[in-house]
């Protein structure tokens, strides 16, 4: 079966923050599945900050988006036709092939997801990237102990909501930073024992200091910027700086501030490591069991914001850059 596919397009190569412009819809007929291929049609995609440093042609950890090429991104859908052992017509699955409404994908790069352990789009949320980088950055990069105190930037979004209930889960305690009071309500719902707002803390690192007047074990940073500087601030001796994402510098051309806590790396022999999820995935078995287990007993749950249809992706990946959404930012391209 061959079918006409919309696809979202790379239009333009972005300097600064991207708009509406930097993309472009088109169709294209796709070739018949051949032997070990699938026909899949999207039912749900994520969009990701990370896409972001994806639109500059510059080395990185993932090769850049080509301008008139499709983006790609995590995406759940169904198969509707397959030339692959183990794949069957109606099975739903996860792969990177979002940004577009149907792709044909070798077999090897798609996997499918259990319903029975939760809906298809939590696969992109808590049982996707998101929670498995709060995972990893926590349980391998941090070394998170119960009783510890972690401070979590972002936390409203995608993988900070997440960072802040498996935090909970394991016994420490969670100060996380938000930019409205309605974000901020909602991570004490979620069991965030302090919450400090940015937009509205005239010193930052005031604000972190009296919500953590002992000090952090952990920090866990989404944001860069004046945040870490905070976190270095008020980081105990040996605490754990734990860079899953800066995205205050990721629509920036050149460096945009100074750092001014830097020596406290030395002073009090902070450890800093980033990470990518990609060479850490031979914890996804054990992710997946603890986050099926907290998921059923109500100890992390989730919220989307969520965009209808694939022409408003776009739209969807620009408000990752102004606040717009609490929780994982989704498209939905179709029901089952």
């Amino acid at each position: 079966m061959s079918v006409v596919a919309r696809e979202i397009l790379l239009n333009s190569r972005p300097a600064g923050t991207p708009t509406l412009d930097t993309f472009r819809k088109a169709e294209r007929r796709l070739p018949a599945p051949g032997e070990g291929q699938l026909l899949v049609r999207t039912l749900w995609m994520s969009v990701d900050p990370y896409m972001r440093g994806r639109m500059r042609d510059q080395p990185s950890y993932i090769a850049p988006f080509q301008v008139g090429e499709p983006l790609e991104g995590s995406a759940v859908g169904v198969v509707e036709e397959s030339r692959a052992e183990g794949f069957a017509k109606g099975d739903v699955v996860s792969h990177f092939a979002g940004w577009r409404d149907h792709a044909v994908i070798d077999a090897a790069g798609v996997t499918k997801v259990d319903l029975d352990a939760a809906p298809a789009e939590a696969w992109l949320g808590p049982l996707g990237v998101p929670g498995f980088t709060a995972y990893i950055g926590l349980e391998r990069i941090g070394g998170l102990k119960a009783g510890e105190t972690v401070f979590v930037s972002a936390a409203a979004g995608a993988v900070g909501s997440m960072a802040v209930q498996i935090a909970k889960a394991k016994g420490a305690r969670v100060i996380a930073s938000v930019g409205s009071a309605e974000k901020a309500a909602w991570l004490r719902e979620l069991g965030a024992d302090a919450v400090v707002n940015y937009k509205t803390a005239t010193d930052l690192t005031a604000a972190l200091r009296e919500a953590a007047p002992e000090g952090i074990d952990v920090y866990f940073d989404n944001v860069g910027g004046n945040h870490l500087d905070a976190a270095l601030a008020v980081a105990k001796n040996s605490a754990r700086v734990v860079i899953s994402g800066m995205i205050a510098g990721y629509n920036e051309e050149q460096p945009a501030e100074v750092m001014h806590n830097l020596a406290s790396i030395i002073v009090k022999r902070l450890s800093l490591r980033g990470f990518i999820v990609l060479d850490h995935y031979d914890l996804y078995p054990q992710f997946s069991a603890a986050m099926i287990g907290w998921l059923k007993d109500g100890k992390v749950t989730s919220r989307d914001t969520v965009h209808e249809g694939l022409d408003n992706a776009p739209k969807a990946f620009l408000g990752l850059f102004s606040g717009d959404n609490t929780g994982k930012m989704l498209v939905r391209l179709a029901d089952r």
